[in-house]
């Protein structure tokens, strides 16, 4: 096959040379030593769309979107085949970070997916219907696994309350990348990804709390959950929504709902017994009344929130430590 006149051909050995002692490279985070190889194989070889591909996958690892947009672009411009290529995954993350509507519209159709609204809409990807997924906040550092809806291919809005050694809050949207790495299952036989964040994308005004619980019960708990929801923000019970786990546990396919039931969950490596997030595990016939939970929602309305939970049953629930961490 001819592209541009040139013959479809194999790399030389100085372009996979260049090409994999740049990977090396990047695994050890030397960007910039890897973009000068990766600029040298492109001079190489630059009919081959993996010239291309490899640079814009650097610059989406330096988070350069523009750098990213342009030799992703230049990838696709030499592709053999119509859809379905990670080319265009990577072009539509660099679109949607430079919110480049009419580029990520284009990308995520090139791949094969269905975009409500078609080509002519300009406007940002609205009604894709992809449903829940997992996404894991700063990979790179303390990891955490948390819930969320995804917005389209590269986004999703956090709907977890995460902790605060994330940085991250409730209702921020964050970008993430196209490969999953493990899966969350439910008891119903259901299975969601678990993305890797790249950056934050939208940051959320509403500030993240942590309260100590008195809840009697269980129902007492999930009251103070539901009278959150319906005042539009959020509350989550950290002492049992929590798991610390080794990375190999968590990007693999783990049950979300392991170490509820009556046996500990194996892949939990926090200590047992003690509620809050480095365990919440008991052995399932014991509710601690204590319980540390996460509260999102503005300073204006915290306490008035904590305080009519309390009212409507003072004799099974009360709150102390109120501080806003996040």
């Amino acid at each position: 096959m001819r592209i541009f006149g040139k013959g479809r051909h194999r790399p030389s050995a100085s372009w996979r040379q260049a090409t994999d002692r740049a990977f090396t490279l990047i695994g050890d985070g030397r960007y910039e030593d890897a973009g000068a190889l990766l600029t040298r194989a492109a001079d190489l070889e630059p009919w081959l769309s993996e010239s291309w591909f490899n640079l814009a996958l650097l610059h989406k690892f330096r988070h350069d979107w523009e750098q990213a947009r342009a030799a992703g672009l230049r990838a696709v411009a030499l592709l053999d085949r119509e859809t379905g290529a990670p080319d265009w995954w990577n072009v539509g993350i660099a679109a949607t970070a430079l919110q480049d509507w009419p580029l990520a519209r284009r990308a995520w159709q090139a791949y094969g997916l269905r975009v409500p609204g078609g080509a002519a809409v300009s406007g940002e990807p609205v009604g894709m219907d992809l449903g829940s997924a997992a996404v894991r906040l700063s990979p790179e550092g303390e990891a955490e696994v948390v819930w969320g809806r995804r917005l389209d291919p590269a986004r999703v809005e956090v709907l977890s309350i995460p902790l605060p050694s994330s940085g991250r809050r409730w209702g921020e949207v964050v970008l993430h990348d196209g490969v999953p790495h493990g899966e969350r299952t439910t008891a119903a036989g259901h299975a969601y990804p678990v993305f890797d964040e790249i950056e934050l994308w939208a940051p959320s005004p509403v500030p993240t709390w942590v309260v100590l619980l008195e809840a009697a019960t269980e129902d007492d708990r999930d009251a103070l959950e539901q009278l959150a929801a319906d005042a539009g923000f959020a509350a989550e019970d950290w002492s049992s929504s929590v798991r610390l786990l080794c990375r190999m546990c968590s990007e693999s396919r783990m049950p979300s709902d392991e170490g509820d039931g009556e046996h500990l969950d194996p892949h939990d490596h926090s200590e047992p017994g003690h509620p809050g997030p480095l365990g919440h595990r008991t052995d399932g016939q014991l509710w601690v009344p204590e319980r540390e939970c996460g509260v999102a929602a503005p300073a204006s309305l915290v306490r008035g929130l904590l305080d009519g939970w309390v009212a409507d049953s003072p004799d099974s629930r009360d709150w102390r430590d109120l501080e806003e961490v996040c």
